[in-house]
């Protein structure tokens, strides 16, 4: 295998072997703490723009498969490991790792001190950097340093969101005798618009399991074109980027504020909301809070989150770089989860319309699934409205 180098914004440089696709690629190097889910982290939208770093030392040991993609394609900039398997076993394996990032294009290295790096990230903060492959080490030169201190994420949602309207329904509901059955005795129909932002697959399926039909809808969608829908309830993904760079949506999802104020001002029924990850930030960003980057982070599938009202910690799955600011707050929007280890905003309840969201993700395909009830509570909350005036 040939050589690669991992060169960061701070002149630091990391020499291994290459993976995936021979080149180079620069990205914002962050890490994640996952022990398991290493094709759902290589396939979450919400990666896009960076430079991935698995913490667990041996990655790629039951292969590829795709039945376990939550998009489309591989969104990372690159991909960095402490060590490849190149023998996976697994009887729904169906491919390598290494021939994955290849055909996906993604520029990777393996056999570097990943824990060194982590720690670096975590004392000094996420930072830029640059994966080259397939040439000798390179002269970290003023030029090349400041050529990866210039990147920046950018055109991060409309980069992965669909491209038009999707309308899917599965009554697979027999499938999932995990789910709360009591809440899907209804023989209504409940129509759901997810706007995607760069949705996971997990989440419309999360939806589906619980009798739901789900339209999923780009970026670009207004607030009209979302209500001209009828919908029973709207679903906000989770998404790349700073949340506050995206001041379209923002002012879409202020108008679906107001309509909803309105409908409830009037006697009427208003749409039920719940948001996650990006679209937990930008409901909030639409109701008056702020939004801060974090210094390096939450991602992976060990962040344990407290709930307010209960007093109980719940395990969770997260992978954002950005935080609502909890001094921010309206009177309005009330603390719902709190992160344990920093105290970062977790949750947030809106009690002048019916809206919720969460920082991380109760629809996590590789685990943990303690906060999968969430689903079950947006039901319960479109059922209740739909059973009233």
């Amino acid at each position: 295998m040939s050589k690669a180098f991992l060169v960061l914004a701070d002149g630091t440089v990391f020499e291994g072997t290459s993976i995936g696709a021979e080149g180079s690629t620069i990205g914002e190097t962050v890490f994640t703490t996952g022990i398991t889910g290493y094709l759902e982290t290589l396939t979450d939208p919400s990666y896009f723009g960076q430079l991935v770093t698995q913490t667990f030392p041996l990655i790629g040991n039951y292969g590829v498969i795709p039945e376990d993609f939550e998009s489309r394609k591989c969104f990372v900039k690159g991909y960095i490991v402490r060590e490849l398997c190149s023998l996976p076993s697994n009887f729904r394996c169906q491919s390598d790792l290494d021939s994955f990032l290849k055909s996906q294009n993604i520029v990777g290295i393996a056999g570097i001190d990943t824990r060194a790096l982590t720690k670096k990230l975590r004392e000094s903060g996420v930072m830029n950097g640059m994966i080259i492959s397939g040439t000798e080490k390179p002269e970290v030169t003023d030029s090349l340093l400041d050529k990866i201190k210039a990147y920046r994420v950018e055109k991060s949602v409309e980069t992965v969101s669909v491209a038009q309207a999707v309308s899917k329904k599965q009554d697979c509901v027999a499938g999932y005798p995990e789910i709360n059955h009591h809440i899907l005795k209804n023989e209504k129909a409940i129509k759901i618009v997810l706007w995607d932002f760069g949705a996971k697959y997990n989440i419309p399926r999360e939806l589906e399991k619980r009798n739901a039909e789900v339209v999923t809808v780009p970026y670009s969608y207004t607030a009209d074109d979302i209500l001209k829908l009828n919908p029973d309830g709207i679903m906000l993904s989770n998404g790349p980027g700073d949340p506050a760079d995206n001041t379209g949506i923002i002012s879409e999802l202020a108008k679906l504020v107001k309509y909803n104020q309105n409908q409830i001002a009037a006697g009427k029924k208003p749409v039920p909301i719940f948001g996650i990850c990006l679209g937990h930030q930008l409901l909030a960003l639409s109701r008056g809070c702020k939004t801060s980057k974090l210094k390096y982070g939450h991602r992976g599938g060990n962040h344990p989150v407290k709930e307010v009202e209960t007093g109980r910690v719940f395990i969770s799955s997260q992978n954002h770089g950005y935080a609502v600011e909890c001094d921010s707050l309206p009177s309005y929007a009330k603390l719902s989860f709190y992160n344990s280890n920093d105290k970062t905003c977790e949750g947030l309840t809106y009690t002048d319309i019916p809206a919720f969201s969460v920082q991380f993700h109760p629809e996590a395909c590789g685990g943990p699934h303690d906060t999968n009830f969430l689903f079950d509570k947006f039901i319960s909350n479109i059922l209740s409205n739909k059973g009233g005036n």
